[in-house]
């Protein structure tokens, strides 16, 4: 365990930001998962407002720092060719 005051605030910010990034991990997660659902049932229309939702939840994520901009880009081009194929 940190004993250094400096060390003791680095532990706590550093528990602060993995809560916050799970939290977002989480979120892009889900999204991710209902779109590939709706994929599943074959629902054009749904799929596409759900693409819509999942991309911006990526690139907030991105943006945020959450991911790099190269794994999100890869995220999108592999739901966008999902998309494609229905």
């Amino acid at each position: 365990m940190a004993t250094h005051k400096s060390a003791i605030k680095r532990h706590r910010q550093s528990e602060q930001k993995e809560t916050y990034n799970r939290w977002w991990k989480s979120r892009v997660r889900t999204t991710t998962k209902n779109f590939l659902q709706a994929v599943e049932n074959k629902d054009k229309a749904e799929a596409t407002t759900l693409l819509k939702t999942a991309i911006k939840e990526i690139d907030k994520a991105a943006t945020k720092g959450i991911f790099p901009k190269t794994t999100a880009s890869r995220k999108v081009a592999r739901l966008s060719k999902k998309h494609a194929s229905l």
